[in-house]
């Protein structure tokens, strides 16, 4: 299947190295370069840095929702679906329907609990007794597209949040090529 990945922190990368093992990776899109580090020098986010280690082309776009360009380009990939890691940027409806089969995200929460940017930390500092994976469809709403796929996993009341983020992570990776391989992925 040809796929076009977007992610940006370490959180999204074992998904990246997972779909590069069994799929066509196109494109990875990933945050552009930030500031870090002693002297602020430009540094790649570590989706970016896999990216390149696999030989993969990397696009950087600081915004995409206003950029019939990048739309373009997207589209231009002719991707059978897009999957969505922790990327960061809201994908306008252009990109969300570029890829014949859509858009999946891999969200690292029992949605609906947990939706939008930090679901790892929310659940560890609600004490949550449980927590997963969520496979879904993207629409333009912020995490409100369908549930393709769904994996929990107990939460033990001393878990770490960086404990919780390694096992969501792996989780993540597995479910996402699960989703590809079993789920009837089709355009709504």
């Amino acid at each position: 299947m040809r796929v076009i990945f977007m992610g940006s922190p370490e959180f999204s990368v074992p998904a990246l190295r997972a779909l590069h093992a069994a799929h066509e990776i196109v494109c990875v899109y990933a945050q552009p370069p930030k500031p870090a580090h002693r002297g602020q020098r430009e540094t790649p986010c570590p989706v970016h840095l896999a990216a390149l280690e696999l030989g993969l082309p990397v696009r950087t776009p600081a915004r995409v929702r206003r950029d019939a360009a990048e739309h373009a380009a997207f589209a231009a990939l002719a991707a059978d679906v897009a999957v969505v890691a922790a990327y960061g940027l809201i994908l306008p409806p252009a990109m969300l329907e570029a890829p014949r089969l859509g858009c999946i995200n891999i969200h690292a929460s029992l949605l609906p609990r947990w939706r939008g940017a930090a679901p790892i930390h929310a659940a560890v500092l609600a004490g949550d007794a449980e927590s997963g994976i969520t496979i879904m469809r993207m629409e333009e709403g912020l995490d409100t597209g369908p549930m393709l796929l769904r994996e929990a996993m107990p939460l033990h009341p001393r878990i770490t949040t960086p404990e919780l983020h390694d096992a969501l992570s792996a989780m993540g990776a597995g479910l996402i090529l699960r989703a590809l391989a079993e789920q009837p992925i089709a355009t709504p």
